[in-house]
């Protein structure tokens, strides 16, 4: 990963891991039919209206600010990808996971059943792209998957196994399962584990973060 040179328009676009293994079948299967936008670097609060140079310099520090190189890992960028919302949308749409936290003992299981509101005209809605969970430590779940989208990528991603390392997970789903960990040894003197799940809207683009806290009971 690196910076781009924003001193010129750049446009960087690159394929995902799965667009990459298409293109060296070189069978004709590669085609692109999707693409998604991003602005993960952008902090809009910089945008000062007060500046003494007048309105051409409100956005002078958000245009000087450093772009990233684009990489193939969608769990650490396009976190916050840009969508298309129906024109005379009053109200950004925003999650209701029915959980503002998430507490759990050794063993326990939840299962989380998003619903966006405010999207496509519905007070709430069930969104049928499904929606991408991402576990920050997968370390303190048994098990962590995505049911009910049956997609070539959210098969992929659901299938993935726990491994024993502080990284992150992402699956894809209408409802997403979370088993905690029963292993002991992860805690070591402590009686808790905390970490967050983010939940991101596939087609609204709403996100929502929640604690989660494993507590030990074995």
């Amino acid at each position: 990963m690196g910076y781009l040179d924003n001193s010129v328009v750049t446009v960087d676009a690159i394929l995902t891991k799965k667009g990459r293994e298409l293109l060296a079948r070189g069978d004709g299967s590669f085609k692109i039919t999707q693409f998604a936008l991003a602005d993960d670097e952008i902090d809009y609060t910089l945008y000062n209206p007060s500046h003494p140079s007048g309105s051409a310099l409100y956005g002078e520090a958000i245009e000087n600010m450093p772009l990233l190189e684009a990489f193939p890992d969608e769990t650490q960028i396009m976190k916050y990808k840009l969508t298309t919302l129906p024109r005379g949308t009053s109200k950004l749409p925003v999650l209701d996971l029915g959980y503002s936290s998430i507490a759990l003992k050794q063993g326990a299981s939840v299962a989380i059943t998003p619903q966006t509101l405010n999207y496509l005209g519905a007070t709430s809605i069930f969104e049928t792209d499904g929606y991408t969970a991402t576990i920050a430590d997968v370390r303190v779940l048994n098990s962590f998957s995505g049911v009910g989208i049956n997609t070539e990528e959210a098969e992929r991603l659901n299938q993935g196994s726990i491994i024993g390392t502080n990284v992150s997970k992402t699956v894809i789903g209408t409802t997403i399962n979370l088993t905690a960990t029963s292993v002991n040894t992860l805690f070591g003197s402590r009686t808790q584990l905390q970490t967050t799940v983010t939940v991101i809207g596939r087609g609204s683009g709403a996100r929502l973060t929640i604690p989660v806290t494993i507590t030990k009971t074995n």
